[in-house]
């Protein structure tokens, strides 16, 4: 079982969901070249506008190595364009998994 996650709430300014969605798209094709990335979840909740970033770790070098990857860095280049305030990131310690 991994150990540690992330989990990034995004929110669309309106009119660029579709932009945002494409780029959570891309965003899990690049998570695909990460090797410390166990598993990547981009997603798109209820609420209009709101999207979301859950990824899971084995370690700690593995959740910095991505906080500090090109997906960070293409996120943090078009938050400003993207998102109606900036990218609300938690760290998360897994206690259980089914």
């Amino acid at each position: 079982m991994a150990k540690l996650a992330l989990y990034a709430e995004l929110k669309a300014k309106p009119g660029k969901e579709a932009e945002v969605e494409a780029f959570l798209k891309k965003g899990g094709e690049m998570a695909l070249a990460e090797t410390g990335t166990i598993r990547w979840f981009g997603f798109k909740e209820d609420k209009v506008g709101v999207f979301g970033v859950f990824d899971t770790f084995d370690d700690e070098a593995g959740r910095d190595a991505h906080l500090n990857g090109e997906i960070a860095k293409a996120l943090m280049a078009k938050a400003d364009e993207y998102f109606s305030e900036p990218p609300q990131i938690h760290k998360i310690t897994l206690i259980a998994e089914k």
